[in-house]
């Protein structure tokens, strides 16, 4: 090979390699974008969440009927409960899929799993499976999932692209994903919530599309510190 036809193939592998790099998708996020969040669900006490979690003065408590409601379960779907935490929606989602469905509970915290999973046995419901995922997976099989829901909780995802292309991977063709989260919107969100939720609705739904999903539905006058959003699964991400 000349050196012409060197430099001509050494000049096209470069091209291509910055069109990689340049194009590589989000779902290649190594990095944290919220270092340390997380590290109070290290060895969580249940008695201080649930005070926390469950008590009216939270809207989403408050509202709990009516967010399962919207979620428009059905006997026999299979629903997975991200970032489940003392298991509240965990628990009613259990009675609304009924004996032939499934919940799938997950969570980083495994003294959240095993109250729920005690909580659970108490209650008599017995279609309910604890998992301790990983901060960057949600650890279940692929295809397994009908819904999966995701309450107060991607404000907490550290590789929340990573996180979700485990969660797309999770649902059925045509799953869907439910999403409940803080608004963040400066001049009117306290300032706990500017403090402590990294994203808007705007930058989460497209970080979510980014991943595979399509925005179906919005309850808008649902709730009024939090958004109600319905995604549904569509094309595979590029980078899995």
């Amino acid at each position: 090979m000349n050196r012409l036809s060197e430099r001509a193939v050494l000049g096209l592998a470069l091209t291509l390699a910055i069109l990689f790099i340049s194009h590589r998708p989000a779902t290649s996020q190594e990095k944290s974008v919220r270092p340390g969040i997380n590290k109070p669900f290290e060895n969580p006490d249940i008695k201080e969440f649930a005070g926390k979690f469950e008590v009216e003065s939270r809207e989403i408590f408050a509202k709990r009927q009516d967010i399962v409601t919207a979620c428009k379960l059905k006997p026999g779907m299979i629903v997975a409960d991200i970032g489940a935490g003392t298991g509240l929606f965990t628990r009613l989602f259990a009675k609304e899929v009924g004996p032939s469905g499934k919940v799938f509970a997950v969570d980083i915290a495994s003294n959240f799993i095993d109250h729920i999973e005690k909580t659970c046995k108490e209650q008599g419901l017995k279609n309910v499976v604890g998992v301790v995922c990983k901060q960057d997976s949600v650890e279940l099989p692929a295809n397994s999932i009908d819904l999966a829901f995701i309450c107060d909780t991607y404000h907490h995802f550290e590789f929340p692209f990573k996180t979700m292309t485990s969660v797309h991977r999770a649902l059925r063709p045509g799953g869907q994903l439910v999403l409940v989260d803080f608004r963040r919107i400066k001049g009117q969100s306290s300032e706990w919530v500017l403090n402590h939720v990294r994203a808007g609705q705007e930058v989460v739904t497209k970080e979510i599309r980014a991943v595979g999903f399509k925005q179906i539905e919005e309850e808008a006058k649902l709730l009024k510190e939090n958004y109600f959003v319905r995604f549904e699964k569509t094309e595979s991400p590029r980078n899995r």
